[in-house]
């Protein structure tokens, strides 16, 4: 039997890569909604452009951020194990499927054209679940303990200035 946390095994220094990637698509797809809504509400083309880029971004950032994710899955049998990995890995490839359909009929049709009357909710439908993948991949880290480190990190040298009233912050020197 395995001991210890589950690992990444796509990391920098014991820092999973996965999780420095994602932030990014996370931005670029839940961004992509609230341009089409205000497309939606003014009627600025430009906004329908943005849109366009915004799902571009997405597309190819996750793919880079999926990457890594799927190497930290099939890298440990743990994280295979977990019903929490399998939710969040298929959750994720249904998010990319939409948001790169979503940009095609967006780049094959005009980016203002590809708005309505799918496009819109297909963003919408994205997001939505970005929030679920993301509740899920969250429940790997807090719950399973993924990609989480057995020891806490040695401690940073004092540099003898600490900030006054910091809470717990026992046998450090105030600022002179």
């Amino acid at each position: 039997m395995e001991r210890g946390n589950p690992r990444s095994t796509a990391s920098i220094a014991g820092h999973p890569i996965h999780p420095m990637l994602v932030p990014f698509p996370i931005a670029f797809l839940a961004s992509a909604p609230v341009s089409d809504i205000v497309f939606w509400a003014g009627g600025e083309p430009g906004w329908a452009t943005v849109s366009l880029w915004l799902l571009g971004a997405g597309v190819v950032t996750v793919l880079a951020a999926a990457l890594f994710g799927f190497t930290d899955f099939l890298g440990d049998r743990r994280i295979r194990s977990l019903g929490a990995a399998a939710q969040h890995m298929i959750g994720n490839l249904a998010a990319v499927l939409l948001a790169l359909f979503n940009w095609y009929l967006r780049y094959a049709g005009g980016a203002a054209e590809g708005v309505f009357p799918y496009g819109i909710w297909l963003s919408l439908a994205t997001a939505l679940l970005l929030v679920f993948n993301g509740w899920k991949g969250w429940e790997m880290v807090y719950r399973h303990h993924v990609g989480v480190a057995e020891e806490p990190a040695a401690p940073a040298r004092q540099s003898g200035r600490t900030v006054e009233g910091v809470r717990g912050a026992r046998g450090l020197r105030s600022p002179s």
